[in-house]
Order: structure tokens, then sequence, then C-alpha cells
């Protein structure tokens, strides 16, 4: 077996080990994202399948999977326990920010709808 192919094993072999150690509600948050960003996915592919006659609705719905994808990695941040910068910061009140700011995020989305 090449070296990098030892190398890449062992890496893999060390990020399911770690990624074991993750509390639950992390692994929620990382599923939401995930689903979000394939949510994304399916929609460009099927772009590129059928076509993108209406442009806004489109740009408006990869958007909101990829403006909610980036709200839910910042949401991890702040609730993850093991970063110090958010320490202080309640995960009732790292929830609250992520609900109004995907509200304000789907209201700025559904106005460029027209």
């Amino acid at each position: 077996m090449p070296k990098a192919a030892g190398d890449a094993k062992l890496l893999i072999q060390s990020l399911t080990k770690a990624y074991a150690t993750t509390p639950t509600n992390l692994k929620i948050i990382d599923l939401y994202v995930v689903f979000a960003v394939a949510t994304a996915l399916v929609q460009v592919v099927y772009m590129g399948i059928v076509g993108s006659f209406p442009f806004n609705s489109f740009l408006s719905g990869v958007l909101s999977c990829i403006g909610t994808a980036v709200l839910g990695v910042c949401l991890r941040i702040q609730v993850n326990k093991d970063n110090k910068e958010f320490k202080d910061l309640p995960p009732e009140r790292a929830f609250a920010d992520f609900v109004l700011c995907n509200l304000v995020l789907h209201l700025v989305i559904m106005n460029f709808l027209g």
C-alpha cells in the first residue's frame, strides 16, 4: 500500500474516533447542516437538468439552503462547550439568535422572490 493511502486511512480512523466523542446535540446540528447543503446540491442538479426558467426562484432556494447551513455552523460553534470564546453564552441565547437570523434570512429571500 502506498504511503499516502496509509496516511489517509490513519487520518480517517483518527477523525472517526474523535467524532465518536462529540456530544449528541452537535451531531444533530451537523446532520442539519449536511441536509441543508444536500438540498442545495439537489437544486443545482435539478437546475442543470431541467433549466433555470424562474431564475429568481432558483437563486432564492439555493441561497436559502446555503444561508441556513451557514447559520447552522454558527450555532454549532456557539453551542460547542470546547469553544472558549463563547463559554459565557448560554445555549438558549445561541438558539434564539439562530432562530432570529433564520427569520430575517427567509424574510429577505421571500422578498427576493418577488
